[in-house]
Protein backbone atom coordinates (compact mmCIF):
# COMPACT_ATOMS: atom_id res chain seq x y z
CA UNK A 1 0.00 0.00 0.00
CA UNK A 2 1.38 3.49 -0.71
CA UNK A 3 1.53 6.42 1.68
CA UNK A 4 -0.65 9.49 0.88
CA UNK A 5 -0.62 12.73 2.36
CA UNK A 6 -3.52 13.54 4.61
CA UNK A 7 -4.89 16.50 6.51
CA UNK A 8 -2.29 17.73 8.30
CA UNK A 9 -1.18 18.53 11.84
CA UNK A 10 -2.28 15.88 13.74
CA UNK A 11 -4.78 13.16 11.83
CA UNK A 12 -7.86 11.44 13.56
CA UNK A 13 -9.02 10.12 16.72
CA UNK A 14 -11.74 8.12 18.54
CA UNK A 15 -14.35 8.85 21.75
CA UNK A 16 -15.41 7.44 25.35
CA UNK A 17 -14.51 7.76 29.15
CA UNK A 18 -15.98 10.85 31.30
CA UNK A 19 -13.00 10.79 33.53
CA UNK A 20 -12.06 13.86 34.56
CA UNK A 21 -8.22 14.84 33.23
CA UNK A 22 -5.68 14.15 35.69
CA UNK A 23 -2.28 12.49 34.49
CA UNK A 24 -1.75 9.75 36.93
CA UNK A 25 1.69 10.46 35.62
CA UNK A 26 2.81 12.90 33.67
CA UNK A 27 4.86 11.39 31.27
CA UNK A 28 2.82 8.48 30.07
CA UNK A 29 1.53 7.86 26.55
CA UNK A 30 -1.36 5.94 21.28
CA UNK A 31 -4.00 4.28 18.34
CA UNK A 32 -6.42 2.15 15.88
CA UNK A 33 -10.09 0.81 15.05
CA UNK A 34 -12.51 1.05 12.31
CA UNK A 35 -14.40 4.17 12.42
CA UNK A 36 -18.08 3.45 14.09
CA UNK A 37 -16.84 -0.35 14.08
CA UNK A 38 -16.31 -1.47 16.97
CA UNK A 39 -14.51 -5.39 17.02
CA UNK A 40 -13.09 -5.68 20.69
CA UNK A 41 -14.74 -4.87 23.81
CA UNK A 42 -16.49 -1.90 24.69
CA UNK A 43 -14.82 -1.04 27.97
CA UNK A 44 -16.22 1.71 30.29
CA UNK A 45 -14.86 3.87 32.39
CA UNK A 46 -13.64 2.61 35.46
CA UNK A 47 -15.39 -0.47 35.14
CA UNK A 48 -13.62 -3.99 36.22
CA UNK A 49 -11.47 -5.38 33.69
CA UNK A 50 -9.73 -8.82 33.27
CA UNK A 51 -9.86 -10.80 29.90
CA UNK A 52 -9.98 -14.77 30.45
CA UNK A 53 -7.81 -16.57 28.27
CA UNK A 54 -10.05 -20.02 27.73
CA UNK A 55 -7.63 -21.70 25.48
CA UNK A 56 -4.03 -21.67 23.49
CA UNK A 57 -4.32 -19.48 20.65
CA UNK A 58 -2.13 -20.60 17.60
CA UNK A 59 -2.09 -19.97 13.61
CA UNK A 60 -5.57 -21.12 12.19
CA UNK A 61 -7.72 -20.25 15.65
CA UNK A 62 -10.69 -17.47 15.40
CA UNK A 63 -12.65 -16.20 17.22
CA UNK A 64 -13.09 -13.00 19.66
CA UNK A 65 -10.14 -13.93 21.99
CA UNK A 66 -7.78 -13.65 19.04
CA UNK A 67 -9.70 -10.05 18.01
CA UNK A 68 -8.23 -9.17 21.39
CA UNK A 69 -4.95 -10.61 20.73
CA UNK A 70 -4.35 -9.12 17.79
CA UNK A 71 -5.51 -5.74 19.65
CA UNK A 72 -2.49 -6.77 22.15
CA UNK A 73 0.24 -7.02 19.43
CA UNK A 74 -0.39 -4.80 17.28
CA UNK A 75 2.13 -2.43 18.12
CA UNK A 76 4.53 -5.64 16.90
CA UNK A 77 3.59 -5.70 13.31
CA UNK A 78 7.57 -5.95 12.25
CA UNK A 79 10.81 -6.25 12.90
CA UNK A 80 12.05 -2.86 10.77
CA UNK A 81 10.08 0.08 8.88
CA UNK A 82 7.04 -1.14 7.07
CA UNK A 83 3.74 -0.57 5.81
CA UNK A 84 2.91 -3.47 7.97
CA UNK A 85 -0.22 -3.42 10.33
CA UNK A 86 -1.95 -6.67 12.40
CA UNK A 87 -5.30 -6.95 10.98
CA UNK A 88 -7.92 -6.63 14.05
CA UNK A 89 -10.29 -9.73 12.33
CA UNK A 90 -10.43 -12.80 14.55
CA UNK A 91 -8.35 -14.64 12.35
CA UNK A 92 -5.22 -15.93 13.51
CA UNK A 93 -2.75 -15.48 9.96
CA UNK A 94 0.69 -15.23 9.57
CA UNK A 95 0.76 -11.55 10.18
CA UNK A 96 -0.46 -12.42 13.73
CA UNK A 97 2.06 -14.70 14.30
CA UNK A 98 5.22 -12.45 13.33
CA UNK A 99 3.81 -10.16 15.76
CA UNK A 100 3.44 -12.62 18.73
CA UNK A 101 6.94 -13.68 17.97
CA UNK A 102 8.06 -10.31 18.30
CA UNK A 103 6.31 -9.76 21.24
CA UNK A 104 7.70 -13.11 23.04
CA UNK A 105 11.10 -12.11 22.02
CA UNK A 106 11.17 -8.72 23.31
CA UNK A 107 9.57 -9.94 26.88
CA UNK A 108 12.19 -12.72 26.95
CA UNK A 109 9.26 -15.41 26.26
CA UNK A 110 10.06 -18.53 23.94
CA UNK A 111 9.50 -16.97 20.91
CA UNK A 112 7.40 -19.99 19.14
CA UNK A 113 4.11 -17.84 18.05
CA UNK A 114 2.07 -19.55 20.41
CA UNK A 115 -0.22 -17.98 23.02
CA UNK A 116 -0.01 -20.10 25.84
CA UNK A 117 -0.11 -19.44 29.76
CA UNK A 118 3.06 -17.32 30.05
CA UNK A 119 2.61 -15.54 26.59
CA UNK A 120 -1.04 -15.06 27.68
CA UNK A 121 0.15 -13.74 31.26
CA UNK A 122 2.40 -11.26 29.80
CA UNK A 123 -0.51 -10.25 27.47
CA UNK A 124 -2.51 -9.51 30.83
CA UNK A 125 0.61 -8.01 32.97
CA UNK A 126 -0.09 -5.01 30.27
CA UNK A 127 -3.94 -3.93 30.99
CA UNK A 128 -4.81 -1.98 34.16
CA UNK A 129 -8.33 -3.01 35.76
CA UNK A 130 -10.46 -0.26 34.15
CA UNK A 131 -8.80 -1.34 30.57
CA UNK A 132 -6.15 0.92 29.75
CA UNK A 133 -2.89 0.06 29.20
CA UNK A 134 0.03 -0.75 31.85
CA UNK A 135 1.64 2.98 31.20
CA UNK A 136 -1.15 5.02 29.77
CA UNK A 137 -4.74 6.12 30.88
CA UNK A 138 -7.86 7.14 29.83
CA UNK A 139 -7.92 10.40 31.21
CA UNK A 140 -4.29 11.59 28.87
CA UNK A 141 -6.63 10.60 25.69
CA UNK A 142 -9.66 12.41 26.55
CA UNK A 143 -10.55 15.67 24.43
CA UNK A 144 -8.60 18.50 26.68
CA UNK A 145 -11.88 20.72 26.89
CA UNK A 146 -14.65 18.66 27.65
CA UNK A 147 -12.48 15.70 29.57
CA UNK A 148 -14.58 13.06 27.63
CA UNK A 149 -15.04 10.73 24.46
CA UNK A 150 -18.04 12.83 23.51
CA UNK A 151 -18.32 15.12 20.17
CA UNK A 152 -15.91 13.75 17.73
CA UNK A 153 -16.95 11.70 14.88
CA UNK A 154 -17.56 8.28 16.36
CA UNK A 155 -19.48 7.33 19.49
CA UNK A 156 -17.58 8.14 22.62
CA UNK A 157 -17.68 4.10 23.27
CA UNK A 158 -16.02 3.89 19.42
CA UNK A 159 -13.28 6.48 20.09
CA UNK A 160 -12.63 5.52 23.67
CA UNK A 161 -11.80 1.55 22.09
CA UNK A 162 -9.89 3.15 19.26
CA UNK A 163 -8.17 5.07 21.96
CA UNK A 164 -7.54 1.43 24.01
CA UNK A 165 -5.93 -0.15 21.02
CA UNK A 166 -3.79 3.05 20.67
CA UNK A 167 -2.69 2.44 23.70
CA UNK A 168 -1.28 -0.98 22.79
CA UNK A 169 0.80 -0.21 20.18
CA UNK A 170 2.03 2.87 22.37
CA UNK A 171 3.05 0.28 24.91
CA UNK A 172 5.16 -1.65 22.05
CA UNK A 173 6.55 1.90 21.18
CA UNK A 174 7.55 2.90 24.90
CA UNK A 175 9.30 -0.89 25.00
CA UNK A 176 11.11 -0.54 21.75
CA UNK A 177 12.52 2.87 22.85
CA UNK A 178 13.61 1.67 26.44
CA UNK A 179 10.94 1.66 28.49
CA UNK A 180 10.67 5.51 28.31
CA UNK A 181 8.21 7.31 29.87
CA UNK A 182 5.81 8.66 26.93
CA UNK A 183 3.47 12.22 27.27
CA UNK A 184 0.28 12.24 25.41
CA UNK A 185 0.03 16.10 24.28
CA UNK A 186 -3.25 15.34 22.48
CA UNK A 187 -5.70 12.19 22.04
CA UNK A 188 -8.92 12.34 21.15
CA UNK A 189 -10.52 15.67 20.23
CA UNK A 190 -14.21 16.96 20.17
CA UNK A 191 -14.80 18.67 16.48
CA UNK A 192 -15.21 21.82 18.52
CA UNK A 193 -12.11 21.90 19.99
CA UNK A 194 -10.02 20.19 16.98
CA UNK A 195 -11.62 23.03 14.60
CA UNK A 196 -10.39 26.01 18.08
CA UNK A 197 -6.75 24.69 17.31
CA UNK A 198 -6.47 24.59 14.52
CA UNK A 199 -6.91 20.83 13.05
CA UNK A 200 -7.81 19.18 9.58
CA UNK A 201 -11.25 18.81 9.16
CA UNK A 202 -11.47 15.08 9.17
CA UNK A 203 -8.11 14.41 11.92
CA UNK A 204 -7.71 11.34 12.99
CA UNK A 205 -7.88 12.39 16.52
CA UNK A 206 -11.80 12.96 16.25
CA UNK A 207 -11.81 9.26 15.64
CA UNK A 208 -9.72 8.34 18.75
CA UNK A 209 -6.99 7.13 16.68
CA UNK A 210 -3.98 8.91 16.92
CA UNK A 211 -1.71 10.89 19.38
CA UNK A 212 0.74 13.82 19.55
CA UNK A 213 4.18 12.72 21.56
CA UNK A 214 6.91 13.97 23.56
CA UNK A 215 9.41 11.47 24.58
CA UNK A 216 11.71 13.55 27.12
CA UNK A 217 15.40 13.05 26.05
CA UNK A 218 14.72 11.35 22.68
CA UNK A 219 14.56 12.55 19.42
CA UNK A 220 11.26 12.57 17.32
CA UNK A 221 13.30 11.16 14.19
CA UNK A 222 14.18 8.49 16.96
CA UNK A 223 10.31 8.36 18.16
CA UNK A 224 9.32 8.39 14.25
CA UNK A 225 11.84 5.58 13.18
CA UNK A 226 10.50 3.05 15.80
CA UNK A 227 7.18 4.13 15.57
CA UNK A 228 7.66 2.93 11.40
CA UNK A 229 7.60 -0.75 12.90
CA UNK A 230 4.62 -0.19 15.25
CA UNK A 231 1.64 -0.83 12.56
CA UNK A 232 0.84 3.00 12.59
CA UNK A 233 0.02 3.93 9.23
CA UNK A 234 0.04 7.57 10.00
CA UNK A 235 3.05 9.26 11.16
CA UNK A 236 3.72 13.20 10.86
CA UNK A 237 7.16 14.72 10.18
CA UNK A 238 9.62 14.27 13.11
CA UNK A 239 10.44 18.00 12.29
CA UNK A 240 8.14 19.23 14.14
CA UNK A 241 7.75 19.51 18.29
CA UNK A 242 5.78 16.46 18.65
CA UNK A 243 5.45 13.28 17.08
CA UNK A 244 2.17 12.42 15.49
CA UNK A 245 1.07 9.27 15.20
CA UNK A 246 -2.12 7.40 14.11
CA UNK A 247 -3.24 4.42 12.87
CA UNK A 248 -5.97 5.64 9.83
CA UNK A 249 -5.25 2.42 7.75
CA UNK A 250 -7.46 0.81 10.38
CA UNK A 251 -10.50 3.03 9.28
CA UNK A 252 -10.42 2.16 5.84
CA UNK A 253 -7.61 5.39 5.17
CA UNK A 254 -3.88 5.46 3.01
CA UNK A 255 -0.88 5.14 4.50
CA UNK A 256 1.08 8.73 5.20
CA UNK A 257 4.12 8.70 6.26
CA UNK A 258 5.45 12.20 6.06
CA UNK A 259 8.98 11.46 6.16
CA UNK A 260 8.66 8.01 5.37
CA UNK A 261 11.26 5.50 4.15
CA UNK A 262 9.68 3.31 2.70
Amino acid sequence: MTSSPSSSSSPSSPPSSSSPFDRRTLLRGTLAAGAGVVLGPILLSRSAYAYTWSRTLQQGSTGADVTELQVRVAGWATGSAGHTRVAIDGDFGPGTATAVRLFQSAYGLSSDGVVGPATQAQLNALQQSDGSTAHFDFSEFTDRVSGTFDGGKVSAAAAKENVRRAMYKLEALRKKLGNVPITVNSGFRSISHNAAVGGASDSMHLYGTAADLDVPGVANKTVYQKAETCGFSGLETYTEDHQHVDSRADLGRAWWWENGTV
